[in-house]
């Protein structure tokens, strides 16, 4: 389907979402890894790494994510709260593409850190300034420039792994992390999304863009930027919120439907 006029496109991407934002959607993706898992602090470490690891073929990426959880006793909060020396040398030589042990050990070591002073990752997004904020003037994107610093905030990290975490002033469309908060933010009654965090409103998510999504948002008409980048992020989302203001992100599951499940009729 092609552009159109916005009560046709509107009627088309609801159905699409309706189609994909589904309990079925949920095996064959990624969100299939925190689904594993009950408490809160441990869908959002395993969510973390199931985004951090979403480029590339899904089912390698499932795969890969069961491996690290399975390394980590299927508990990631207890085995980064509590592991030991001899634990972490079970994690050596894994790798899902670019991301490798030296990435992981940090990883971890950060999430240590964090959860040594806080109850949930949803904090790692605010800092004393962001939380007083009002609504109005609070922005993901100065919500992903603080947590990229506070990440590689620790000491020695290593220069390979700051790849690996995304920030809007390095340009980046943050897909990975725009679709966390997305998993943990969204709440509705279709079973994927966890809707687990409060401090962060539907409204002012922002959608996860890759190049999959904008070809297709080119397509619709809904983009006309030529990089995929932060700009881009905020140009489908600004158009997304012509169709609801109040829960923007929801058309991802739409966007990325047609573009990686190619079900565009």
């Amino acid at each position: 389907m092609k552009g159109g006029n916005l009560s046709d496109l509107k009627i088309f991407l609801d159905k699409k979402v309706k189609q994909f934002n589904s309990v079925e959607f949920i095996k064959d993706d990624p969100v299939s890894i925190p689904h594993l898992f009950t408490q809160k602090q441990d869908i959002e470490i395993a969510g973390f790494f199931a985004a951090t690891f979403a480029w590339g073929i899904r089912k390698t990426i499932i795969n890969k994510c069961i491996l690290l959880m399975n390394l980590m006793d299927n508990s990631p909060y207890d085995f980064c709260i509590n592991h030991t020396d001899n634990d972490l040398k079970r994690l050596l030589q894994f790798s899902h593409r670019t991301f490798n042990d030296t990435d992981l050990l940090y990883f971890i070591s950060f999430l240590q850190f964090h959860y040594s002073k806080n109850k949930s990752l949803e904090s790692a997004f605010f800092n004393k300034e962001i939380s007083r904020q009002s609504d109005k003037s609070f922005t993901v994107q100065n919500a992903l420039n603080y947590f990229h610093h506070y990440f590689f905030s620790l000491e020695d990290v290593p220069q390979r792994t700051r790849k690996h975490v995304a920030a809007p002033e390095k340009n980046s469309s943050c897909k990975r992390l725009n679709m966390y908060l997305r998993w943990m933010v969204r709440e509705d009654n279709c079973g994927v999304d966890f809707g687990i965090w409060k401090k962060i409103k539907s409204s002012q998510l922002i959608c996860p863009v890759d190049v999959h999504v904008a070809r297709v948002a080119k397509s619709l008409g809904l983009l006309h930027r030529k990089q995929t980048d932060w700009a881009a992020a905020i140009e489908i989302t600004e158009q997304l919120k012509k169709f609801d203001p109040e829960d923007p992100v929801k058309y991802d599951f739409a966007l990325f439907g047609l573009g990686v499940i190619g079900k565009q009729h």
